[in-house]
């Protein structure tokens, strides 16, 4: 089970930090990552994390956002939103494939559609001024 949460409406320019829960498995080292989909598109990635801190993001979101993992409860992981665009309102999902020590990247590469792929909720973010 994936929770998302903290969206909201966001100004932008103004940080935002998206939270997702993993629980009903040892996530501690499960390779973790944050899709969006923005109303008309296609589910697409955003950043994923693997269990030792192994990071990939979007080229185009590279200078903006970060992924990282709480501390102490690996499995938490965080996305920090920076300086925010009109075009990064979505909905944003958490997901996993519940393996250890799946490279990042290729977590990332998923869509949708991938086979044995778990997905949170969602939480909507909307940047707007």
């Amino acid at each position: 089970q994936l929770q998302a949460f903290g969206g909201g409406l966001v100004q932008p320019g103004e940080s935002l930090k998206l939270t997702c829960e993993v629980r009903g498995f040892n996530a501690d080292m499960a390779t973790i990552g944050w899709f969006r989909q923005a109303p008309g598109k296609e589910r697409e990635a955003v950043s994923c994390i693997e269990g030792l801190g192994l990071t990939f993001v979007e080229d185009s979101l590279r200078e903006r956002f970060t992924i990282t993992r709480d501390e102490f409860k690996k499995a938490v992981v965080y996305l920090h939103m920076n300086r925010p665009k009109h075009e990064d309102t979505a909905v944003y999902y958490c997901m996993t494939d519940a393996k250890f020590f799946t490279r990042p990247a290729t977590l990332c590469a998923a869509s949708a559609s991938t086979d044995n792929i778990y997905w949170g909720q969602g939480t909507l973010v909307t940047v707007s001024s």
